[in-house]
């Protein structure tokens, strides 16, 4: 029999309110998921109201508010500030993106935080990157050579090769396209996803690399590589402004290359 609704202790339930100070003249509402599995309890969204002349102009700025002054329970990652780490990713106001990078006068009336879609949560706004790891570990992401490096030297490259990996190294890993992505979504489990192939491209576009075949045997796969139907969700999504699509086509490319 099908199963429209989630079961019982997965549905959520409404949380606690959390009231900015009389005086705050212009106050925003978060409404944050929250969840811990140690506490048995079924998740809940908790709304918080935040005095925005009191705090910094970002959606992260938000949340160190509200843990250092209303909730020193909530949980999420964040490290840098600077949109260079990719730690505090997570959906905002529907769309995945960076909280340190995100204005709050950006978002339209309440603000609603959840964790990235479609991955296990560890605790609130955390989700687990195990599994994304994996699948990049699984893409030996470094330069892979058999020539002997030239003695005191590094290995060059011209200008114009360098130019190929614009749009490739600036990726953080911070998994806002691959979860923004529905094939992602309902094959994690074999598909490599927009983040790690974009990764995976970087590497077999460096003239440097010479274990192009190697990488174009370990990606050529029903499910690793093909699964992409370039929805572009992921170019959408990414807080860099890169084209995760389009790195996947041009793997696609080299394999069918190759085999003309």
């Amino acid at each position: 029999m099908a199963e429209f609704r989630l079961p019982k202790n997965s549905r959520i339930t409404k949380g606690q309110e959390h009231k900015a100070s009389p005086e705050a003249i212009r106050v925003k509402k978060f409404k944050i998921y929250r969840y811990d599995p140690d506490s048995g309890e079924n998740p809940r969204y908790d709304t918080f109201e935040v005095d925005l002349d009191d705090c910094g102009p970002m959606v992260l700025d938000a949340l160190i508010k509200i843990k250092g002054e209303q909730d020193s329970s909530l949980t999420f990652r964040r490290s840098c500030r600077e949109g260079i780490c990719g730690s505090c990713s997570m959906n905002i106001g529907g769309k995945n993106g960076l909280a340190c990078t995100t204005a709050i006068e950006d978002i339209k009336g309440e603000v609603q935080i959840t964790p990235l879609p479609h991955m296990d949560v560890i605790k609130d706004l955390v989700p687990d990157f195990t599994h994304f790891y994996a699948q990049y570990a699984s893409i030996k992401p470094w330069l892979q050579t058999v020539t002997t490096t030239p003695s005191g030297k590094e290995r060059l490259q011209t200008p114009q090769d360098r130019e190929k990996l614009d749009g490739l190294y600036e990726c953080i890993l911070c998994a806002c396209c691959s979860t923004s992505c529905p094939s992602y979504w309902w094959n994690s489990d074999k598909f490599l996803g927009p983040a790690i192939l974009l990764q995976a491209y970087r590497w077999l576009a460096d003239s440097r690399d010479e274990m192009t075949g190697e990488r174009l045997d370990q990606l050529e796969d029903p499910f690793r590589l093909y699964r992409c139907h370039t929805i572009m969700n992921c170019a959408n999504a990414c807080p860099k402004g890169l084209n995760p699509a389009k790195a996947i086509a041009e793997v696609k490319k080299m394999a069918a290359e190759r085999v003309l």
